[in-house]
């Protein structure tokens, strides 16, 4: 039996360790509802406004580019061998606000999302794209602490 609830799940992966509780309850909860994943993953090209184009810049683009996916290939391959209709994606731009963007343009029915445990300082400093994404989406959020 299919059940309506979600038909489309974004879960945003970040290649870290802690992203891989989200990714696993995201793949379960598309199992039992028989939604499709979009392995969404962004390329935080706000981090590099601040460096000098002659110190790198391509070489750590293109290193963040292949983390991307990495990230998304992994989720891919859980989803294929779970039977799940799973589609990757890589986007540029402010994380927080490209995810809200992805989902409200592709008809996402929730969006999953891990939250590391940064220090407050952290917080402070460079904010939570979870929180971001909490605050600012019109879609249900479901965020798993790692």
């Amino acid at each position: 039996m299919k059940s309506n609830l979600y038909k489309n799940i974004l879960i945003a992966v970040d290649g870290s360790e802690p992203n891989k509780k989200a990714i696993s309850l995201g793949l379960e909860l598309a199992k039992l509802s028989k939604a499709k994943i979009y392995a969404v993953y962004v390329t935080d090209t706000t981090a590099f406004a601040s460096i000098p184009m002659d110190a790198g810049w391509e070489v750590m683009y293109n290193l963040i580019k292949e983390e991307g996916n990495k990230a998304t290939s992994y989720v891919k391959d859980l989803a294929k061998s779970m039977e799940l209709d799973t589609e990757s994606v890589i986007i540029e731009g402010n994380p927080g606000i490209e995810i809200i963007k992805f989902s409200e343009e592709n008809e996402i029915d929730v969006i999953v999302i891990g939250k590391t445990g940064k220090s407050m300082l952290d917080k402070f400093l460079l904010g939570s794209v979870a929180d971001k994404v909490i605050r600012k989406s019109k879609i249900p959020v479901l965020v798993i602490r790692g």
